[in-house]
């Protein structure tokens, strides 16, 4: 696999990792009858995490993985590699929870990132884990106050050694922008290379005596008599068990299990583009750090730089799915949000616009209604599922790893007991309503925060659509 072009669905990750490791063929695609204790459906981050998981505790237990693709082609391959738990989002976690519950997050956040560190140091393969931090940053005067506002809440909380508020001149200290203006620095964030991460990933759970599927799509689940019976294209896999991990793609399958799951999430859609490396030009504005930088827009720009001298731009702007319809043209070839990448760069680092890029790309994101990721079960405990990354799983997926692990098992743990299990989460409108208001929601903001970087006064209209999420204690985009 070469890297993509433009528009198209594959990731430069994807690609690389694939170069990177050498000509390893899929695993066999499931043929026949299979049985195992438990059937994880979904090869990513979230799956793997919970066969190795599952390996660990219990070895004498059978356990199969059946992916759509090859482990790493989905989600996992695609994102920014920005590795960090929740005490960015520990205000709103605290609104939404109370403080014990968001301390409690943050905390199996940490745990997480800790997981991962010695994961990327044991691997024997170089997924480019650094550590270096991450910036939250003001690139427009009406920005500065969601800054003001998260330094505020932060210590309020007593979390500031989490959040260090940076002075326009010490973010200049990382990257010489003028676009660049006040910021906070959370020291707890790394960056990782997310298709090689996963394809470890892939290698340890073999490694473990997980039985691996891939190019083994899942077309039906069938819970009867307390057995599971999954159907595949050409077989079958029966379990006691199974854990669906599949993201985006089981919105259908989870909306037949348990209806009212359909409304605590939908689907958004983010883009990225990775440029030829161009580490003379990240040196001339004293990007040398392995800092990743996003801005404080609702529907944000992220970034990073990689250890060989590439930048990779991304925006979580992206259109809304309606319903399940994830495969759309729209979350994988959206030329607006591309372009969006592109004008991110002009505008937030202009020394680099026009850098020559390599791939460009677009991926559906599972969005829970409070932005968070949640496990749990249903068909008697039969089934497992977690779902609601929002665009942030790298770190949360070995949490909900673990929470899917136990809900697997049976047991009850401080995993099952955390908030990614036990909390409620609020109901979405249903379709068509759900589909209809979140892109006139999704127009507005991105109306109001473009009039925001131009320093002038958004419509009237855009403004009021843009509130209505808060009205209802919903959160659209990151605010």
């Amino acid at each position: 696999m070469s890297a993509t072009s433009a528009g198209a669905a594959a990731s430069w990750w994807l690609a690389d990792a694939l170069a990177d490791e050498g000509r390893v063929p899929p695993a066999p695609a499931l043929a026949g009858v299979a049985r195992a204790d438990i059937a994880i459906v979904g090869g990513g981050f979230v799956g793997l995490w919970t066969a190795l998981a599952l390996r660990a505790r219990r070895p004498d237990l059978s356990v199969a993985l059946i992916e759509r693709d090859i482990c790493g082609a989905g989600t996992s391959g695609k994102n920014a590699g920005k590795v960090h738990g929740y005490w960015t989002s520990l205000p709103r976690l605290a609104r939404l929870l109370g403080a014990d519950a968001a301390w409690e997050m943050a905390r199996l956040g940490s745990r997480a990132q800790d997981a991962l560190r010695s994961f990327a140091a044991g691997c024997g393969r170089d997924i480019w884990w650094r550590e270096g931090g991450g910036l939250k940053v003001s690139a427009a005067p009406a920005q500065d106050t969601a800054i003001d506002a998260a330094a505020r809440a932060m210590s309020t909380l007593g979390a500031e050694r989490y959040a260090r508020r940076l002075s326009r001149h010490e973010v200049r200290d990382i990257c010489r922008s003028p676009s660049l203006r006040e910021g906070i620095f959370y020291a707890e964030e790394a960056t990782v290379h997310p298709a090689r991460l996963a394809r470890a990933l892939r290698a340890a759970a073999l490694d473990a005596g997980v039985a691996l599927h891939e190019t083994t799509p899942m077309r039906r689940l069938v819970v009867d008599n307390g057995t599971c019976h999954i159907e595949v294209p050409d077989g079958s896999l029966t379990a006691g068990r199974v854990v669906l991990a599949s993201n985006v793609h089981q919105i259908g399958q989870l909306a037949t299990l348990d209806a009212g799951l359909s409304r605590r999430f939908m689907a958004f859609s983010s883009y990225a583009l990775m440029t030829q490396p161009v580490p003379e030009r990240l040196e001339a504005i004293g990007w040398t750090s392995p800092v990743s930088i996003v801005d404080a827009r609702s529907f944000l720009h992220y970034s990073r730089r990689t250890p060989d001298g590439r930048l990779l731009m991304g925006t979580g702007s992206g259109p809304i799915a309606r319903g399940g319809q994830v495969e759309a043209a729209a979350m994988t070839r959206d030329a607006a949000s591309l372009a969006r990448c592109e004008r991110g760069i002009g505008r937030l680092f202009p020394a680099l616009a026009g850098v020559p890029v390599a791939a460009r790309w677009g991926g559906a994101l599972d969005v829970s209604s409070d932005r968070f990721p949640v496990a749990g079960s249903c068909a008697g405990g039969r089934v497992a599922y977690g779902f609601g990354f929002s665009g942030h799983g790298v770190n949360p997926s070995w949490i909900i790893g673990q929470c899917l692990a136990s809900l697997a098992l049976g047991q009850k743990d401080e995993f099952t007991r955390s908030p990614f299990c036990t909390r409620a989460l609020p109901g979405l409108p249903p379709e068509p309503a759900r589909y209809l208001g979140g892109c006139a929601i999704r127009r507005a903001i991105l109306a109001c925060e473009e009039a925001e970087e131009d320093e002038r006064r958004a419509p009237a209209l855009a403004r009021a659509v843009a509130a209505l999420p808060s009205l209802f204690n919903l959160t659209i985009g990151t605010r």
